[in-house]
């Protein structure tokens, strides 16, 4: 099970295609804070409404200086129908290899439905200017996860 990121640590840098295949890297945000949130699933339920929630909050976010990128384990082509299906406006990756998702703790071992299972872990890690972790949020709800964050934030 890979490691849970801290506070202050250095974010793992990392590129992944988009929904449109174009390389989208950690780096090329430097300067500004991101927020980069895992989830398990595009086209599922609770994903749905956590990409619906970073999408509605977007501006507000982008007037604070945050960036938000989401990060699953599909492929561009389910992040295309993903973001079409419910005109999402926050920039989605891909990481079928999962090799990031395990960079950023958010990969291994959890509950579902009383069992343990391996897969996604739903998570959120805020990144500075500088690329240290700001705040790593794991095993965070897809319900009301965006209005907590902007409450931890301050924004």
């Amino acid at each position: 099970m890979s490691e849970r990121l801290q506070p202050g640590d250095t974010a793992p840098a990392f590129t992944l295609p988009d929904a449109d295949g174009k390389d989208v890297s950690l780096a090329a945000h430097k300067g500004r804070k991101v927020i980069v949130y895992f989830y398990p699933a595009a086209l599922t339920p609770g994903c749905t409404k956590q990409a619906c929630d970073f999408t509605d909050n977007l501006d507000v976010l982008a007037a604070a200086g945050y960036d938000v990128i989401g990060v699953s384990p599909d492929k561009p082509e389910k992040l295309a129908k993903f973001r079409e299906k419910e005109s999402l406006k926050v920039t989605l990756v891909g990481d079928p290899s999962k090799s990031v998702l395990e960079e950023y703790g958010a990969f291994g071992e959890k509950k579902l439905y009383g069992k343990t299972v391996t897969g996604v872990i739903r998570s959120t890690i805020v990144v500075d200017e500088a690329g240290k972790v700001e705040h790593a949020f794991y095993n965070v709800k897809a319900t009301g996860h965006v209005a907590k964050i902007i409450r931890d934030l301050g924004v």
